[in-house]
């Protein structure tokens, strides 16, 4: 009996911290998702983007040095910002330092069905 105990006594420490960490993920993924929108017209040629600066650089800062407003501003799960950017906007973002990432925004979907 002793032994069992033993074993719990290890193992306790090690589900708490998978606990505390699972609680943690969903409110930190939250938490990015309450950045307040900008409305604004967007010009024909603009697609929307997310785009992912280095964590020293502020994603309103570089959204500036473009020309391009920013729709949300990224802090917690990601750091940078979404946009409507037209294809000229996207080029100059790619060769600016610190710039880690321009992806254009899009739908997601699953390819057959789960069986």
């Amino acid at each position: 009996m002793r032994i069992l105990l033993s074993r719990a006594g290890r193992a306790l420490p090690a589900a708490v911290a998978v606990l505390a960490a699972v609680t943690v993920l969903p409110v930190a993924a939250a938490a990015a998702a309450t950045a307040a929108p900008v409305s604004r017209a967007a010009a024909s040629d603009e697609a929307p983007y997310i785009v992912t600066v280095h964590k020293d650089v502020d994603p309103a800062r570089v959204a500036a040095m473009v020309g391009a407003s920013p729709e949300y501003v990224y802090s917690t799960a990601l750091h940078g910002f979404s946009a409507r950017l037209s294809p000229g906007q996207v080029m100059a973002l790619r060769v600016i330092p610190g710039v880690e990432s321009v992806h254009e925004d899009g739908g997601v979907s699953s390819f057959g069905t789960a069986d």
